[in-house]
């Protein structure tokens, strides 16, 4: 089972899958992915991530690319040694910045520099908070 946390007030969009990325999953997660192309600037967070197999790869890798094609930015943070050395391995981290927190995942998309707190986005019921995609809209 693969949970995604969706947090739209963090002054980028965050993509928070939690579970194993498998071709069990990959379908709920990659649906999630294209939800969030429009996105000016995604991190997505790994941390929650103790599996991925190919095909959990080639959803992050269609993300990004739809993502990219429509303007934004894409950083992955990813803190788990093994993963990190597969995305190593497979030349992930040419195609996409992948740090090993998510502070500095943000850093790399610019949040901080020119993002605000967010707090505007509370005001106007934009932002979303810390929830799961499915109270966002996504399908399993």
């Amino acid at each position: 089972m693969l949970d995604i946390h969706i947090d739209l007030d963090a002054g980028c969009t965050v993509c928070r899958p939690v579970g194993e990325l498998d071709a069990f999953t990959v379908s709920q997660f990659r649906q999630t992915l294209a939800e969030l192309a429009s996105s000016d600037r995604l991190l997505i967070d790994l941390t929650g991530v103790p599996f991925v197999d190919s095909a959990g790869l080639g959803a992050l890798i269609g993300g990004i690319r739809r993502v990219r094609e429509l303007g934004g930015d894409v950083a992955v943070a990813c803190p788990r040694a093994t993963l990190t050395r597969l995305l190593r391995t497979t030349g992930f981290d040419r195609i996409v910045t992948v740090t090993a927190t998510p502070e500095e995942a943000m850093a790399a998309l610019g949040v901080g520099r020119d993002a605000s707190s967010g707090a505007e986005d509370a005001e106007t019921g934009a932002a979303g908070g810390d929830a799961p995609a499915d109270a966002e809209g996504a399908r399993s």
